[in-house]
């Protein structure tokens, strides 16, 4: 990916002639020389006005959609595997100019498409002009070369035409069906295997009064105004940033920012729980509390089957370890690991027409999931309020056999990996990845790491000022440790098991 970075150098300065026209404002009373279509394609281009957005979204995975070697290696195999019957379903959300202007039909050939058409690009998203469904790429382009944008009052300038646009507006709550008109995804037998966008809309992040779409969550707005593009007449306006920290990141060595995104989302993952750790008064159990508080989804979302989301607990009396689940060694996927009844794996499993769970999107049918769910309302008397509120038990079942001694100390970390391992091992196997990308893939820690021991316990409070206790469902007494003032009392919700799913 070195040579996409040497390109937006070159750009810069090949585009220096240009950049002086499109950065300028028409003279008085004279029609403005708009830059023609093929040279508004290029992401280049934009950044000559728009160096602080363009920076942004080079690092971002919306740049990254095209070149991103799990998407090729998946698109490589199902079009062999489908006999080329999968034809645009990636490319229609992974290369959508691509597409739309005839460089591809199936993605096969991406290597040869020009870089300006690869990702999603800033033209793609600032010419949608409808949404015409509610997912797999349903929108349409303008094909007016006027840029929309959340702004009423544009500058006026000879690069292009500009227009505001509620679907551009990301304080407007249309705007989060643009975006979920490619992360809802339906696959070709009909399972819906990305959901993120009607997840939302069931949240109460998706409400009228107060709600928050997907550019307010992942596209942050500078805490002062600044000029968003550098240009003659341009004034101080809310800069939001166009790299859309999420979950997953670039695994090629050379991307732009790589470093900086990863921090990025490493960041962004931490808020998204709230986490209590307990241990049972006579020390047989421990608990394990989460809550999604700010994903307006559930979580995890998007391409759940292959994400991989779990739980490590670790008991341990005089510094021995004597319990332990979801301790998963470097480089080994969490699906391999033997000899723990007790791992707490959060993810979608997919199934064909026939039952028979399958691995593949292609082949799926429907799916079943155990993610957590997102909030749906904040009337407290509503039994809906305490869904998200969801704990584990460890040792697992009921009746199982307790921990063999009282810990004087527990940790808990909850850890995810956008891909999984036992995924890209699959299609380093079948030929279709390079077996270093696999070992390029992080694993993140969601919730900080929390550590119990009986003083932590005795000193936690939580944010009403109460202790950290409560009676177990089997009448036992729980103390525990949460470093955000979570109300462990509150009514909660034994988790969901993956039912038919096998790892």
């Amino acid at each position: 990916m070195r040579s996409v970075w040497a390109l937006a150098s070159f750009g810069m300065v090949a585009l220096a002639g240009s950049a002086q026209l499109a950065c300028s404002h028409s003279s008085s009373g004279s029609a403005p020389t708009y830059l023609d279509r093929d040279t508004l394609l290029d992401p280049q281009t934009c950044g000559t006005c728009h160096a602080d957005h363009y920076k942004d979204w080079v690092g971002s995975m919306h740049a990254y959609a095209s070149d991103d070697p799990v998407f090729q290696a998946m698109n490589a195999r199902g079009q062999r595997e489908t006999n080329g019957q999968l034809g645009s379903f990636c490319v229609q959300c992974h290369a959508p100019m691509a597409l739309e202007e005839g460089a591809t039909t199936d993605g096969t050939n991406l290597a040869s498409v020009p870089q300006k058409l690869k990702g999603v690009t800033c033209f793609f998203c600032h010419t949608i002009d409808a949404v015409t469904g509610s997912h797999n790429a349903a929108v349409t382009l303008s094909g007016d070369l006027v840029m929309r944008g959340e702004y009423s009052n544009p500058v006026a300038n000879s690069g292009h035409a500009s227009a505001y646009a509620v679907l551009q507006d990301r304080d407007h709550l249309q705007s989060a069906s643009m975006c979920g008109a490619c992360h809802d995804i339906v696959s070709p037998p009909g399972a819906a295997i990305e959901r993120t966008y009607a997840e939302w809309q069931s949240s109460i992040f998706a409400d009228t009064d107060g709600g928050e779409t997907c550019g307010q969550c992942h596209m942050d707005q500078s805490t002062t105004p600044k000029p968003i593009a550098q240009a003659p007449n341009v004034g101080p306006r809310n800069y939001h940033a166009h790299d859309f920290p999420a979950v997953d990141v670039a695994l090629t060595s050379g991307f732009p920012n790589a470093a900086a995104e990863q921090q990025n989302v490493t960041t962004f993952l931490q808020t998204t729980l709230q986490a209590a750790l307990c241990v049972t008064q006579t020390g047989t159990g421990v608990r394990v509390i989460v809550d999604n508080v700010s994903a307006g989804h559930f979580f995890p979302s998007g391409a759940s089957q292959d994400r991989r989301v779990w739980a490590e607990v670790i008991a341990s009396k005089g510094g021995q370890t004597f319990y332990s689940s979801g301790v998963v060694p470097v480089g080994t996927p969490v699906v391999s690991v033997q000899n723990d009844p007790d791992l707490w794996l959060l993810r979608d499993c997919m199934f064909d027409a026939t039952g028979k769970q399958v691995d593949m999107f292609w082949q799926a049918a429907t799916t079943v999931g155990n993610e957590l769910t997102m909030p749906v309302t904040t009337d407290k008397t509503d039994p809906r309020y305490y869904q998200t509120h969801v704990y584990q038990r460890f040792p697992r079942a009921l009746g199982a056999a307790p921990l063999p001694q009282a810990p004087d100390q527990v940790t808990m970390r909850i850890r995810v990996q956008p891909i999984g391992l036992d995924v890209l091992n699959d299609l380093v196997d079948g030929g279709d990845l390079e077996a270093g990308v696999a070992g390029a893939m992080p694993t993140f820690d969601v919730a900080p790491l929390l550590t119990w021991t009986p003083a932590g316990a005795a000193a936690c409070r939580t944010g009403q000022g109460a202790p950290c206790t409560y009676q177990d469902d089997d009448g036992e007494m729980v103390t525990c440790v949460t470093p955000t003032g979570f109300n462990v009392a509150a009514d909660k919700n034994l988790a969901t098991e993956n039912a038919g799913c096998t790892p």
